[in-house]
């Protein structure tokens, strides 16, 4: 007999891993930067929509902390649990974020980043920035696709953002 059941068990396993890692696409990682100018400090502004649940007022979804203080590594629940975000970096006017990988489904590296940027004592600006990748997606038009349904959901949410924080 040559070579014992587990050594052959072992190298099919290592030749599958292989494969599977020869057959699955490189990272192709896009980013959407959006910002929009507040009439009022940043301090203001963050008052107003920076906790990390307000979500819910500006993006029209339900939240609620699942774990966690508020400080890095809270996590968050959106659209009744099917969302979770972990916070991942935290300052008094930002904070950032991403989706852990959920068993069974593609891993798209997910982050957000929020800011309320001071421009001068009484103007600032929100910065957010997203990062994902697309590498899942079947071809280039789909994934251009992706980034623009993306781009026009949170820049409506931006501007509710200004709304809110100028009232």
């Amino acid at each position: 007999m040559r070579g014992s059941p587990v050594r052959h068990l072992l190298t099919v396993a290592l030749i599958a891993c292989a494969a599977t890692a020869a057959a699955a696409p490189a990272p192709d990682y896009r980013t959407v930067k959006m910002e929009i100018d507040i009439n009022k400090p940043a301090s203001e502004v963050w008052a107003k929509v920076g906790n990390y649940c307000d979500i819910s007022k500006w993006f029209d979804i339900d939240c609620g902390i699942v774990s966690g203080d508020g400080g890095i590594g809270t996590v968050r629940s959106l659209a009744n649990g099917r969302v979770l975000e972990v916070l991942v970096g935290k300052t008094d006017l930002s904070y950032g974020y991403t989706q852990p990988s959920k068993e069974g489904a593609f891993y798209n590296l997910y982050h957000g980043f929020m800011e309320a940027k001071p421009v001068s004592k009484s103007k600032s600006k929100i910065v957010y920035t997203l990062l994902w990748d697309v590498s899942d997606k079947p071809d280039e038009a789909a994934k251009e696709a992706d980034l623009a349904q993306r781009r026009t959901r949170f820049e409506a949410a931006l501007k509710k953002m200004k709304q809110m924080a100028e009232q």
